[in-house]
């Protein structure tokens, strides 16, 4: 009887912490939608999730899955499967309010952040027709009834797990960070580029792509970030970062991307799996949990910014954290 207690406590305790993190990354997702006109997604209940927190579900056909690798957010009960050096290495190059970033990229110490005031954005035809294009990929919504979308969905899952998909809508999507079985509510926050972003990292950068993923680097947190909504609001974070829904940039950040976009077409879809890899280390780096991840973003959009302001940025491998993805 006593242990039969103890197990409801407990339960009823995660179940609580659960409905506390959902409404934190409803929020989240509600400012996006808001900002678009978009009605808010629905996040499912504990109800409706059916999930036992003493007993984790079993892993896909043939698919041996680690704990951090479920959504939501299911505990990993030996913290220390993933360990790794990285957070001591971390933790001695961090400084002031303990970011990462403060530390190791501050190695690239003479090179000097500009004024936007300074520069004078005149097009030429090129980056025009460049931009443009960019744009109009921002334009784009995710419909999960259009077969080169259902495609495009059905490659990102064959690029992150080696077993079958059974269908579209299916609970095998929570096993890589999605809010339900259906990835096409999430995707209504960002577009189609929010899937063609997550695609691009899948397939060009496979190896960092699966360890972000399956968050097999650093001492993690007993509750994770969801892989896949973290992606949506990565891809959000640029384009605000970046005033891809103004005429023209403003900000430093803009202007110099514009630059990097003449150089290399893909630089914003290069540009979100550093940005990708940014933030988790600031997570490890910040010794993060589920509730501060707003926090970590935000961490991660202001170093970012500041790469973006070097003088001296002609292309995307100029960007110090292009690194990330070579380690």
């Amino acid at each position: 009887m006593q242990q039969k207690a103890m197990r409801q406590q407990f339960v009823q305790q995660q179940q609580q912490l659960q409905h506390q993190m959902f409404t934190f990354f409803s929020g989240c997702f509600g400012i996006v939608y808001r900002h678009i006109g978009l009605p808010e997604p629905q996040l499912l209940t504990i109800e409706q999730l059916q999930y036992d927190p003493m007993s984790p579900p079993p892993p896909a056909s043939g698919y041996v899955q680690t704990p951090l690798a479920s959504f939501p957010m299911t505990p990993l009960l030996q913290t220390g499967v993933f360990a790794s050096p990285v957070p001591q290495q971390v933790d001695a190059s961090m400084v002031g309010n303990r970011t990462w970033f403060g530390g190791l990229f501050n190695s690239s110490g003479k090179r000097r952040q500009v004024s936007a005031e300074k520069i004078v954005l005149d097009l030429t035809p090129l980056q025009e027709q460049i931009l443009q294009k960019l744009k109009e990929r921002l334009n784009v919504p995710y419909e999960e009834t259009r077969p080169e979308h259902q495609e495009s969905l059905r490659a990102l899952w064959n690029a992150s797990f080696p077993t079958e998909l059974n269908s579209l809508v299916s609970a095998q999507w929570k096993d890589m960070g999605w809010q339900g079985v259906n990835p096409a509510t999430d995707f209504r926050g960002c577009g189609f580029i929010s899937l063609e972003n997550l695609l691009f990292f899948a397939r060009t950068y496979p190896a960092p792509f699966k360890r972000l993923m399956l968050k097999q680097q650093g001492m993690r947190a007993v509750w994770e970030y969801p892989f896949a909504v973290a992606g949506i609001n990565i891809s959000y974070m640029l384009i605000q970062l970046l005033e891809l829904n103004s005429a023209r940039p403003k900000s430093l950040p803009g202007i110099n991307f514009i630059k990097v976009l003449t150089e290399h077409e893909d630089a914003f879809d290069v540009l979100y799996c550093i940005a990708f890899e940014m933030m988790d280390a600031q997570w490890l780096a910040m010794r993060a949990s589920y509730m501060q991840f707003k926090e970590v973003l935000e961490a991660t959009k202001q170093q970012l910014e500041r790469e973006l302001s070097l003088e001296d940025l002609n292309s995307i491998h100029d960007l110090p954290a292009y690194n990330l993805l070579c380690k």
